[in-house]
């Protein structure tokens, strides 16, 4: 059973002639193709903005406080009744039915 090529997609861009000297150049230095180490630059840059916005980082003290939060939570207010009072009404759905939530 042969295995299967793994899909490649590609990626171009136009760039003034200074930048691509020096793309060249940083390229050269570290011994990859252009396109190598555009490849490299980018997917580091990419993995770095997707760390940045998807991963929450907490102090120890601040994780302490929310964990105890979230174990034992406090009891629901006045406040947050009538806002699950007004998201039952308005989550009902097809067969008329709503999300059951009692505090």
């Amino acid at each position: 059973m042969g295995t299967a090529a793994a899909k490649q997609d590609r990626i171009g861009a136009r760039v003034p002639h200074e930048v691509y000297e020096t793309l060249c150049r940083a390229a050269e230095l570290t011994g990859a193709t252009v396109n190598q180490f555009l490849v490299q630059a980018a997917l580091k840059e990419a993995q770095e903005v997707i760390e940045r916005e998807e991963v929450i980082r907490l102090s120890p003290r601040d994780w302490n406080w929310l964990l105890d939060l979230t174990e034992n939570p406090p009891k629901p207010n006045a406040k947050l009744k009538a806002a699950m009072k007004r998201y039952r009404k308005a989550r009902r759905d097809d067969a008329g039915t709503a999300f059951n939530w009692e505090p």
